[in-house]
């Protein structure tokens, strides 16, 4: 301190400078920190005027999509439907598709009367038709209500729903097969008839059903149709292209050794149809049958032929020679690993073949079978096969095949009359399926064969391998019946078409959905075994509550 003083008053002008300088500093600082005081408020208050603006912008969105712009209406569906028609006669096609475009999966079928329902007083002289005459409908899968209705021909041979771009419409279209001989194709949206023509099948042909379509081999860019009609011991093949129902090329003949059915089988990179008699099994690759309709030669990658076929298929009868069996009753197309195998089901056992190298993967013994194998899934992911086998007087086996191994995962035996319709499957969220099975169930000491059997649908789900639920009781002639969820994951349901068959006298025709939860709720429990592990209504409420899910 003593030499801070005693250098101030050595240096007195050098101490004034000192502090001058100092007082200079802190001006100048005060005035940074007043700039940056300044800066700063000005920051804070566009921070402040950007966050009330944001604020305002989200509630302004919030009002608009919550009271300005309408939320999508979701379609509410009736839990059951009926829709009658008096005087009619009903063809043995049920077909299902969004016809009106509301996410909801509608009904079409096909009816014959004078007239058409009442919704729209169609005439079967507006389409230029005899009287009665075949119409095709569309009923809405929500309420019910006729969506379009349209005279399609004097007769039906077969209806095929759900082709694309048929006439080149945007929305899926049928294709009626009719009687004489006419091809018709009907807009799945709006009804109209896209295109019809008239056809030489020959007389007394029968047309190989599904109809097939192929890749566009005309170049207008719409998918083709190719049908195949049995005449006698010959296949008729016809080529009609899809965007205006012209034939495309001659007819084709293909020679078999008896009543054929045909499957259709798609290898990774070609495409075969299989001809089956009793007998034999006849194999034509697509580009094959198009050589033989046209008699021209083409290559495009759709028509390739797969090597390893070829070599198994006699170059002069197209017989597999691999693949030789008695008695078939059934072909089926089974989902594999890479590709789909075979399923040949004669007269006393099923076996499944690898379609890579014509190997046998497992045979089963089984007799009879009286329905369509049926794909579903016992255990989650993986894949089972449904067979339905007679053995005996009005009695038959439901079994559950695992498709990979060929064991027989579950099986019931039920009293069935051989008009009943066949099983029917639903995929649920926890990756196995719902059964629904027609019959009736014969409790062990209630012996009740002296009568015909009663037309009951029963409901059987994995997680109950003891439990069959019954659902209703039909005495109806049922002319088909399908399962199905209406809408994606949900609204599992399924439709009944009962009534008189063209072959019979007019009456009412009934078509009717119905909510299958609707049914679990009032179901009778029925247990396969003695032991019964929860009470009958805890069983109706799980299944109750079982969610679905759709398969891709």
């Amino acid at each position: 301190m003593d030499n801070k003083d005693s250098e101030a008053e050595i240096h007195p002008l050098k101490t004034e400078d000192v502090k001058v300088q100092e007082n200079l500093e802190n001006s100048v600082e005060r005035r940074i920190v007043s700039k940056q005081s300044s800066q700063l408020s000005r920051l804070s208050r566009w921070r402040t005027a950007a966050f009330f603006i944001s604020l305002f912008l989200c509630l302004i969105i919030v009002f608009a999509f919550s009271f300005i712009i309408p939320c999508p209406e979701r379609p509410v569906s009736e839990r059951t439907w009926f829709r009658n028609y008096n005087h009619t006669v009903a063809y043995q096609f049920l077909a299902i598709q969004d016809v009106n475009k509301d996410k909801v999966q509608d009904v079409i079928f096909a009816f014959k009367a004078s007239n058409g329902s009442s919704s729209f007083n169609r005439s079967c002289l507006d389409e230029g038709l005899p009287s009665p005459c075949a119409f095709v409908a569309a009923v809405s899968g929500t309420n019910g209500r006729a969506l379009w209705e349209r005279p399609a021909a004097e007769e039906v041979e077969w209806m095929e729903c759900g082709i694309k771009q048929l006439g080149g419409a945007e929305a899926l279209g049928c294709l009626v097969v009719g009687k004489p001989v006419s091809l018709t194709a009907v807009d799945g949206h709006t009804g109209e008839i896209q295109w019809r023509h008239s056809s030489d099948f020959g007389a007394n042909y029968t047309v190989l059903t599904p109809v097939s379509v192929i890749p566009d081999v005309d170049s207008d860019g719409v998918q083709d149709l190719i049908i195949f009609i049995a005449t006698g011991d010959k296949i008729k093949t016809f080529i009609h292209s899809g965007k205006n129902g012209k034939q495309i090329g001659s007819t084709g003949s293909l020679t078999v050794d008896g009543k054929p059915r045909y499957i259709r089988l798609k290898l990774v990179s070609s495409s075969y149809f299989l001809f089956y008699t009793e007998n034999s099994i006849y194999a034509y690759s697509l580009k094959d049958l198009y050589n033989a309709a046209t008699g021209m030669e083409i290559n495009l990658p759709s028509l390739q032929q797969d090597p390893q076929w070829e070599k198994n298929i006699d170059s002069t009868t197209h017989r597999l020679s691999l693949l030789s069996f008695g008695d078939i009753r059934y072909l089926a197309k089974i989902p594999g690993q890479s590709q789909e195998n075979i399923l040949v089901v004669n007269s006393d056992m099923a076996t499944l073949i690898n379609a890579h190298n014509l190997q046998t993967l497992w045979t089963l013994n089984v007799s009879r079978v009286v329905s369509e194998p049926l794909l579903g899934y016992y255990k989650p992911n993986v894949l089972g096969i449904v067979l339905e086998s007679e053995i005996g007087p009005n009695a038959k086996k439901v079994m559950v095949v695992e498709s990979g191994s060929g064991t027989v995962q579950w099986n019931l035996k039920l009293n069935s009359i051989a008009e009943s319709p066949g099983p029917a499957t639903l995929p649920t969220a926890d990756h196995r399926s719902t059964f629904l099975i027609w019959g009736e169930y014969q409790v062990p000491g209630n012996d009740t064969r002296s009568r015909a059997p009663l037309q009951k649908l029963y409901l059987f789900h994995p997680s109950y391998t003891n439990v069959l639920l019954e659902l209703r009781n039909s005495t109806d002639q049922i002319i088909a019946f399908n399962a199905l969820l209406f809408e994606r994951s949900r609204h599992a349901c399924y439709v009944l078409l009962r009534g008189p068959q063209p072959s019979e006298e007019p009456g009412m025709v009934s078509l009717m959905k119905r909510k299958l939860k609707e049914d679990v709720s009032r179901s009778r429990v029925i247990w396969l075994s003695q032991v019964a592990v929860d009470s009958e209504q805890y069983i109706r409420d799980r299944l109750y509550r079982m969610r679905f899910q759709s398969r891709e």
